[in-house]
């Protein structure tokens, strides 16, 4: 089961945002996409999220059509974390988190509703703070509240099959060094999961450390995809970000200058 896009394509009077990229977004498997400012990373989620409709090309969500999809369905099968998500209201935490909550109306899901809640917050380090307005946060504490309120989006009792994605930018940003890494084993635990994870990282180094698969965009379009390995050469990352870079083999390690 995959997220699948073909010939993916996203104009804006004329100038090609997103340039008919082909990939595959598979269940248990990081992708990460990498690319300088302006490449289409973030563009390229909004279509694949249904949140931005393509000007050509296909989204496909385990082989259906995304236009076909209800929004209803597609929040059930994708969760989607944006670079920005303001709340204007004085919610708390816990309001926020309780947000992305879907059952569907099924009693399996309902009864857990409270344990979900608590499990997921102490996974993502926010349980004591979910009694604190939202608004009065730091940034890195909302960054980790967002990320809970997205899992919990995807939460599904022991056994289910439903196919699931998470599409993440970003993710990391505003974290201290602690929370970075906690939050990138956590992704890399529901990958495990059986999750298919998108991820968008400016970071190089923490993609090559925790993706199963490189996505490489510039001006829009797909210039390299595989094993961190294979992809992130000094070749083409130089290429890319217009920056002399060197590689250390043991460890993986991307330097620049």
């Amino acid at each position: 089961m995959s997220v699948e896009t073909k010939k993916l394509t996203w104009e804006i009077k004329s100038k090609r945002i997103v340039d008919e990229i082909s990939l595959s977004i598979n269940q248990g498997e990081i992708l990460t996409i990498l690319g300088p400012n302006g490449a289409g990373k973030s563009s390229f989620l909004k279509l694949i999220s249904g949140d931005s409709s393509e000007t050509s090309g296909e989204v496909l969500y385990d082989d259906i059509q995304l236009c076909e999809i209800s929004i209803q369905e597609r929040s059930f099968m994708r969760s989607v974390m944006s670079q920005s998500q303001e709340i204007a209201y004085d919610f708390s935490v816990k309001e926020i988190i309780e947000m992305g909550w879907i059952d569907r109306g099924i009693s399996d899901y309902s009864k857990d509703f409270e344990n979900a809640v608590i499990q997921i917050s102490i996974e993502c380090s926010v349980k004591e703070l979910l009694e604190q307005n939202f608004n009065t946060l730091s940034g890195g504490e909302k960054r980790r509240v967002h990320f809970a309120r997205t899992l919990i989006q995807l939460w599904r009792p022991s056994g289910s099959y439903d196919p699931r994605y998470m599409l993440l930018d970003e993710p990391t940003a505003n974290l201290d060094i602690l929370h970075e890494q906690r939050m990138m084993k956590l992704i890399q635990k529901k990958r495990d999961e059986g999750i298919g994870v998108l991820l968008i990282l400016h970071d190089l180094n923490l993609a090559a450390q925790y993706s199963d698969r490189i996505a490489i965009f510039k001006d829009g379009k797909l210039v390299e995809i595989g094993v961190p390995e294979k992809v992130m050469n000094e070749e083409t990352l130089s290429s890319v970000y217009e920056l002399q870079m060197t590689i250390d083999k043991d460890p993986f390690r991307i330097n620049y200058y």
